[in-house]
């Protein structure tokens, strides 16, 4: 079993240059309406946009919640230290900074363009 990761958004260019220019994935495949699927690795993450969906559909945020609203994405990286000096060039705000935390991992947040939080973590 692989894993596939689909996050619908609001702005499918802001987003792909996020994922792109922050976090370091490579486009690998684009489809028709706004859709683009990224890799980093092993990690396989999609962008679609949001505004296609119906109103009722399950992922579909209510007015004023955030989309990732209850949704942590953890990325495992080889070299933490080194991802954290690129997304901190990149001027891209944390949402807690590097460090060892108690489980004896090291890891960083931040926030992407919808409000998904995400977790890098070595």
């Amino acid at each position: 079993m692989h894993l596939r990761l689909e996050l619908f958004v609001d702005d499918v260019p802001r987003s792909l240059a996020f994922y792109v220019d922050v976090l370091g994935f490579a486009v690998a495949a684009e489809g028709e309406g706004d859709y683009v699927q990224l890799h980093r690795g092993a990690a396989v993450l999609s962008l679609n946009r949001r505004e296609g969906l119906p109103d009722d559909h399950p992922v579909q945020a209510a007015p004023g919640i955030p989309l990732g609203k209850g949704i942590e994405i953890v990325l495992q990286v080889d070299d933490i230290v080194r991802l954290h000096e690129s997304v901190r060039a990149s001027g891209w705000p944390l949402a807690a900074p590097l460090m060892r935390r108690p489980w004896d991992c090291a890891d960083f947040r931040l926030v992407d363009p919808d409000g998904y939080y995400l977790r890098l973590t070595d």
